[in-house]
């Protein structure tokens, strides 16, 4: 299966070296873009060195040759991006979003906001779920998530994309995927925050509520609750709550501390969708509001993080 990665970032640029593994691959980035310019000059950002196997390319008809194309970019981006393949694309393809987010000014999710913006005919799927590119390319395994409305897109990808690097599992609910991954950055600016007060000992409490409070989401919305409780969410907590290398908890983390995060962290972005979402549906998400009151109202973390986790008594299930 030929595919194309387009997107050149972190993790962008792994997805085409694991795919390269099993065939060639091409990689695209935009013309002058930092990744794929180091990528020209050595094959190499630091972290992923790519093998021959893999096309480095700044030429986006030539990217959109192959008919499976897995898009890799900064979620709040997707809609223009779609807009322009659109453009360019006459023949039927098959994408994969291998992003996490809720679009911060409709607070829709990355296939709803694919499918307002992309016009030809085509499959779509999201890859998501727990691990990090510091990790993989260490040969250190991890479980990862394929989902999408079509049975057997999702299942033929599951099926095609594993090894012993990855194991993929297939999805049953596209909301409750989509949702789960992308609120779960911003649970990760929360643990970064009680790691930069010193109170990382909430963690547990956190993680516990978080889930519980994303569950009620999904729901409302019309998802499968369970889901909150898998790998795109729940399942990839380790990743994002206590990892080294999540950006989502260095950005919480070094903001409480008054220092700049100078990488992407999609969860600052996705905690203003996530509210819409929670205002739209009337569910209340205690953390992902504190969250939200500490990035965009100025609200002092200590205080916010101490009163949401001495809120009135009540028992472990409802909050």
């Amino acid at each position: 299966m030929k595919i194309s990665v387009l997107g050149a970032g972190r993790w962008g640029s792994f997805i085409a070296w694991y795919l390269s593994l099993m065939d060639e691959t091409v990689l695209w980035g935009r013309e002058g873009s930092e990744g794929i310019c180091a990528f020209k000059e050595t094959r190499t950002n630091g972290t992923v060195t790519l093998g021959e196997r893999t096309i480095v390319t700044t030429d986006l008809n030539r990217a959109i040759e192959n008919d499976t194309i897995v898009i890799s970019i900064s979620s709040q981006n997707l809609r223009a991006f779609a807009e322009e393949l659109s453009e360019r694309i006459n023949t039927p393809k098959r994408f994969i979003l291998c992003m996490k987010g809720i679009e911060e000014k409709s607070g829709k999710r990355l296939s709803e906001v694919f499918r307002e913006s992309y016009k030809k005919p085509y499959e779509l799927a999201v890859w998501v779920g727990p691990g990090h590119v510091e990790d993989f390319v260490n040969a250190i395994p991890n479980c990862m998530l394929i989902d999408s409305d079509n049975r057997d897109f999702k299942e033929g990808l599951a099926s095609v994309l594993s090894s012993s690097l990855i194991r993929f599992y297939y999805g049953n609910d596209l909301i409750g995927t989509e949702v789960g991954a992308a609120s779960k950055n911003v649970v990760g600016i929360a643990a970064g925050m009680l790691d930069g007060l010193g109170i990382s000992s909430l963690k547990g409490a956190l993680m516990a509520r978080g889930a519980g409070e994303i569950s009620r989401l999904i729901e409302a919305m019309g998802g499968n609750r369970l889901s909150a409780y898998g790998l795109a969410h729940l399942g990839d907590y380790e990743a994002t709550v206590f990892s080294k290398h999540s950006h989502n908890r260095a950005y919480g983390e070094m903001l409480v501390k008054g220092e700049k995060f100078q990488k992407l962290a999609e969860g600052v972005a996705t905690c203003r969708g996530i509210m819409k979402l929670s205002e739209k549906y009337s569910v209340e998400l205690p953390i992902c509001s504190a969250v939200y009151k500490v990035l965009f109202e100025n609200a002092d973390p200590q205080q916010t993080l101490n009163s949401l986790f001495s809120r009135d008594i009540k028992s472990e299930f409802n909050g």
